[in-house]
């Protein structure tokens, strides 16, 4: 089955960035997002709350023309990145009094949010989620230190 060219674009982009140690969940131009939009920033206007499902005004009008971003609506955005946060640990949406990890650059960190923002990717794309066929390992001994790109 040939998958959609946006996705395997998408994850070209987030696992380069994890092996670049470039991801930042902190950062709007580093996060997942961030990084499929090419370190672009205007996305964060798209809602009121980083790391929340909801589209403010600018994201809902562009939702209603149908404008997508390297072939991703406003709101699949925003689910991309809900998910690479939740994944990393984070109490969301990001607000300084709620829960933050200690270490947002540790790679397991980081692994755990890129797993999760990938089977949004996956799911988007009507595409079963099973790690074992995607690095050779079963799902239970994955970890960011048993991974590695070709």
């Amino acid at each position: 089955m040939k998958t959609p060219q946006r996705f395997e674009t998408a994850i070209h982009k987030l696992y380069t960035a994890f092996h670049n140690n470039s991801l930042h969940p902190q950062c709007c131009k580093q996060c997942a997002v961030g990084t499929l939009l090419d370190g672009k920033e205007f996305w964060k206007h798209l809602s009121d709350d980083h790391g929340s499902y909801q589209l403010n005004y600018v994201g809902r009008v562009h939702e209603a023309m149908g404008r997508t971003f390297n072939g991703y609506s406003p709101s699949q955005l925003l689910q991309i990145e809900r998910a690479f946060l939740r994944g990393c640990g984070y109490q969301l949406p990001l607000h300084h009094s709620h829960f933050t990890p200690t270490q947002p650059k540790d790679t397991d960190v980081l692994f755990e949010g890129l797993q999760a923002a990938i089977q949004v990717l996956y799911a988007m794309e009507g595409l079963d989620y099973d790690t074992s066929h995607l690095y050779g390992i079963p799902s239970e001994k994955i970890t960011a230190k048993a991974y590695s790109i070709q």
